[in-house]
């Protein structure tokens, strides 16, 4: 579930252009020849999207291409579909589109741009059939889609590619049954069994035990293979094609496949994580895969008795790094969690497969006996941790934010109603990063947690907030707390009192001024507001106060009166839809309290689109021009 974010790799890029895709698919040669050559030729392109944007899932994609380069080269016809339900494959799946015509070309140099590729698969995408979600949708996503097709007398197949780690979810198990009970054999099921997960490996967290055997006890047809061999996985599906059940094939494969140091299995054994999961390769790493990638197809291709392949390059410059003096949230909460830890005994940390990316990992080396890692089961871990807090721990549960705050809801609500305490930590918030696209840009769930009886929602500024708030979350708050925090590291352009403490519904001001008051939240959108402050003071001699606020359903109705009476109107600014966001809850207490100000909500309205995090700023309307922009039309 990782979608790490890093530095796009400098230097030359190679990539094969479609002409050479064209000229394997019309080989004369066997399938298993054309797919075998076509597989490799997508793993090299793929790492070249990947590289060029910065972020990607190497390791997925690269398991996953020699099943999906056979069907569609291969096996596909007519309205047979094919779509992944585990998703971090899709620049594999992207280069394979693109390779056999259904994309675009000029697509591949545009992977998690706001005009180009989605980092997730997204139907506005040409040969995208359904978006992906948090994991585990994807067999329920096919039932529907055959029982549909024969409500209308269509015919096809429709095969679903899912993770090994996505089996820790509750909906694959739940769908399997009435697929079986209504005898859908026009679906086949693979899984891309390639034994790890974001953090570790699948049996570390749940071990499969015999797959073959639960998958059999839900009425399916089942059959296993090596999913990275072409030959076996075509006579596999040919052994199982007139079966009347719906079918699964557990398709073994290596997880990197194809460059020898990416592959799992030259993992050494105290290896603690599998490095290739997601984000970028060094640009030394980049060149040794290319090349091993690169040899290997000249020396395929005069096997399959054609020419050598002729690659082309990109020269792309060194990435700006980040400026120096950019705040690293997650680093912050990890040093927090660690001086809380050492005071609470009873404090116990509890994860969902994403231990580097929420800062687990300094913890759970000093507090192995209070780690406890749930895998890709959001729900169970919300309810793991509700029963901790029935006997007398201190739960702190970890996630993405768009995954925590929705998918176990419901539990988190039962644990709501028994008046314990849990503290949920949701990284990844808001709609920046932007390139993992819609999936993972968590973007309602203030709205969805806000209504939770007794929780309380906050979002720090900066590294010194983190720790503030933590610690007021721990030692000072009566009930439950979730904690939003940003995962890019982001330049500041303030700093909070030396003396400054969280004092529950109020906030702090950070530049002062008199005309209108931008409240927000977040590095993000305060840094913008005080970007777009000094361009409404030169432009249009705007004086405009800006407030952090880091309570996100929570408001002290005094303090905001006195904060803003002198203001002629007040600007909410919100890293998520705006309904259900922090600007409802202001305009809520600004209304009962009687006080005539206009109030302005600047936040979403629509579903985010997949991008650059400058590209999607612009385009939500959350960059400091935009916030300019619509405060300055208040005053027209």
């Amino acid at each position: 579930m990782g979608d790490l974010v890093g530095q796009a790799v400098e230097g030359t890029l190679y990539y094969l252009p479609y002409k050479e895709f064209q000229r394997v698919r019309a080989m004369n040669a066997s399938g298993e020849q054309r797919a075998t050559l076509f597989s490799d030729m997508c793993r090299l392109n793929a790492l070249y999207m990947i590289a060029r944007a910065g972020s990607g899932h190497i390791g997925s994609s690269f398991s996953s291409l020699d099943v999906v380069s056979w069907l569609l080269l291969e096996e596909m016809t007519g309205n047979d579909v094919y779509f992944s339900s585990k998703g971090h494959d899709a620049p594999g799946y992207y280069a394979a589109l693109i390779g056999a015509g259904t994309l675009d070309f000029e697509l591949t140099h545009k992977l998690r741009q706001i005009d180009g590729l989605p980092g997730h698969p997204d139907i506005g995408t040409p040969g995208m059939v359904t978006n992906t979600g948090s994991l585990g949708m994807g067999v329920s996503k096919a039932k529907g889609m055959a029982i549909a097709n024969r409500l209308k007398n269509r015919p096809g197949r429709i095969f679903v590619m899912t993770g090994d780690g996505e089996l820790q979810e509750g909906q694959f198990w739940e769908s399997l049954v009435s697929a079986a009970n209504l005898g859908l054999q026009e679906i086949t099921v693979i899984i891309d069994h390639n034994k790890l997960q974001s953090d570790t490996f699948v049996k570390n967290v749940s071990d499969l035990g015999d797959l073959e055997a639960k998958l059999r006890a839900f009425g399916w047809c089942v059959a296993r293979c090596d999913g990275n061999d072409v030959a076996a996985f075509a006579a596999t599906l040919k052994s199982i094609h007139n079966d009347p059940r719906p079918k699964v094939i557990v398709a073994d494969t290596v997880k990197g496949k194809g460059v020898s140091f990416m592959e799992h299995t030259s993992l050494d054994s105290d290896v603690a994580m599998y490095r290739f999961h997601s984000g970028a390769p060094d640009a030394s790493n980049y060149r040794a895969a290319a090349q091993e990638i690169m040899d290997r197809l000249q020396g395929n291709s005069t096997s399959a008795g054609i020419t050598e392949l002729e690659f082309e390059t990109l020269e792309r410059p060194a990435s700006a790094a980040p400026p120096e003096r950019a705040q690293r949230l997650v680093a912050a909460y990890s040093r927090a969690l660690i001086v809380q830890a050492e005071k609470h005994p009873n404090l116990v940390a509890l994860d969902a497969d994403l231990v580097l990316d929420t800062g687990l990992i300094p913890f759970r080396e000093q507090f192995p006996d209070r780690f406890v890692e749930c895998g890709i089961a959001e729900q169970d871990m919300v309810s793991t941790a509700g029963g901790m807090a029935l006997n007398g721990l201190l739960p702190i549960v970890h996630s993405f934010a768009c995954f925590l705050s929705t998918r176990p809801n419901e539990q988190i609500y039962n644990n709501a109603t028994e008046k314990t305490k849990i503290i949920y930590v949701g990284s990844l918030a808001g709609v920046v990063p932007g390139g993992p696209g819609h999936s993972h840009q968590s973007v309602r769930d203030i709205s969805a947690l806000a209504a939770m009886p007794g929780m309380t929602l906050v979002e720090p500024s900066c590294d010194a907030e983190v720790g503030l708030l933590l610690d007021w979350c721990v030692n000072e708050a009566l009930g439950s707390s979730y904690i939003r925090l940003i995962s890019l590291p982001w330049e500041i352009p303030y700093s909070l009192p030396a003396d400054y403490r969280p004092t529950k519904g109020r906030g702090l001001t950070l530049a002062e001024g008199e005309d209108v008051a931008i409240i927000a939240y977040g590095p993000v959108l305060l840094s913008n507001a005080i970007a777009a402050s000094k361009v409404l003071a030169e432009r249009h001699g705007i004086s405009v106060k800006v407030i952090n606020l880091p309570w996100l359903n929570h408001v002290d109705a005094e303090w905001l009166q006195s904060t803003v009476s002198a203001c002629k109107a007040v600007v909410c600014l919100d890293n998520h839809y705006v309904i259900g966001g922090q600007g409802d809850t202001i305009a809520r207490t600004l209304a009962g309290a009687g006080t005539g100000i206009p109030v302005k909500h600047i936040g979403l309205t629509e579903v985010p689109p997949s991008g650059t995090n400058v590209q999607v700023l612009g385009a939500v309307g959350l960059d400091a021009s935009a916030i300019a922009e619509t405060v300055a039309s208040v005053f027209r």
